[in-house]
């Protein structure tokens, strides 16, 4: 058994395929498929469902190797960073996930602090909403993440890092400009923009509208967008108004460029959360962002 096999069954099991995990390792397709054909002849078990239609998935004997493959991979790479942070010099690359608002205005100032103690680490930043880090999380695809509300799960721990509040957003002009305050009921009337079904924001805003016994589906949205510029550009050009992160707007109204518009004494506040998972190992790198973040 040779770490190289291990590093493609793990690859495979979190990308569910092998053309996109020889892809990710920068080898042939062949290779790979060699690599989990010899593994599972030295365990003589079966560790990969295949079907007609490409999805790979990993079958019970290979879900009980999963955890200890990771392991194994991480022991190995706890003595290489022993080894380098003896030598002063620890090193890798460490991928993040994170959705639209700790992406933004959160991970930059960590990831700086986290560069001054360790400037050989490279980072790859992968921007999902919230309820796609979550499921990632969950598969195995991902082993941490920072999202803006919580899913429940006794498979995952939550660590508050951020608070902000979520605000109704209107272009400082027109017939906006002289209004201030809004009742709910005149939520009806307004054409809105909203986040995708998965975004954060877009679950909060609904869970508060809730509490008020406002039923948040019977909104028509004039459109759903996925990128917080894209939203804000919009609003920006008359398309609608939107509920949005007040930190993804702060410029915009010193600039006189967008207002809060009040909602019936509406408060929507939030948390955003490192989350990872309980009993999935972590490498050593993730491990040493991990207790940075959590420092800080």
């Amino acid at each position: 058994m040779e770490f190289k096999q291990l590093e493609t069954f793990i690859s495979v099991a979190r990308l569910k395929s092998f053309s996109k995990a020889a892809k990710a390792l920068y080898l042939t397709q062949p290779t790979v498929s060699n690599h989990i054909q010899w593994l599972e002849q030295e365990l003589q078990t079966i560790l990969f469902n295949r079907n007609n239609n490409k999805d790979v998935t990993l079958t019970k004997a290979g879900e009980v190797f999963f955890q200890h493959a990771l392991e194994l991979l991480n022991k190995k790479e706890s003595a290489l960073f022993s080894l380098r942070e003896y030598k002063g010099k620890i090193e890798g690359t460490l991928e993040i996930s994170a959705s639209t608002i700790p992406g933004q205005h959160l991970l930059p100032g960590i990831l700086s602090k986290f560069n001054k103690k360790y400037p050989h680490v490279a980072f790859k930043l992968m921007k999902y909403d919230s309820q796609q880090v979550i499921d990632k999380l969950l598969s195995g695809e991902i082993d941490f993440g920072f999202v803006g509300f919580k899913k429940e799960s006794s498979q995952l721990d939550y660590i508050e890092v951020m608070k902000d509040r979520i605000i109704l957003t209107a272009p400082n002009h027109g017939k906006y400009s002289a209004i201030n305050e809004i009742s709910l009921d005149e939520l009806h009337s307004l054409a809105l923009i909203f986040r995708e079904t998965g975004s954060g924001t877009r679950k909060v805003v609904e869970a508060a509208l809730q509490q008020r016994q406002f039923v948040a589906k019977q909104l028509k949205p004039v459109a759903i967008i996925e990128n917080t510029q894209t939203i804000k550009e919009c609003v920006k050009g008359g398309l609608g108004l939107t509920f949005i992160s007040a930190k993804a707007v702060v410029d915009e109204i010193e600039q006189g460029i967008f207002k809060e518009i009040s909602v019936d004494g509406l408060e929507i506040t939030r948390s955003f959360y490192f989350v990872y998972h309980k009993s999935r190992a972590l490498s050593p790198l993730a491990t040493a962002f991990k207790d940075f973040v959590l420092r800080s």
